[in-house]
């Protein structure tokens, strides 16, 4: 385990913390898998933007976890990342 994942460990003890970070949790996977994404296809946040006919700042914000997006957006992000899109329940 990296010291990020025993750090958020220790921080998933508080129950405050537990409950802000399991209201926004899904927001943070949907930017990490982005970046991840993005990253992978060699694109700028520009880039990727341009590819979406949209503004760079969208980009960042959903980046940023500051922004829960539609699912055709979704669809888009995917079309333009090379990749599909999967929703799962768990």
């Amino acid at each position: 385990m990296d010291d990020f994942e025993k750090h958020k460990q220790k921080l998933l003890k508080n129950p405050e913390f537990k409950k802000l970070y399991d209201e926004t949790r899904v927001e943070f996977e949907i930017a990490k898998t982005v970046i991840r994404a993005r990253i992978e296809n060699g694109l700028t946040q520009k880039q990727l933007a341009d590819k979406l006919h949209t503004g760079q700042s969208a980009i960042s914000r959903l980046e940023g976890a500051n922004t829960t997006p539609s699912i055709s957006f979704l669809k888009r992000l995917a079309t333009a990342l090379n990749t599909t899109l999967q929703i799962q329940f768990k």
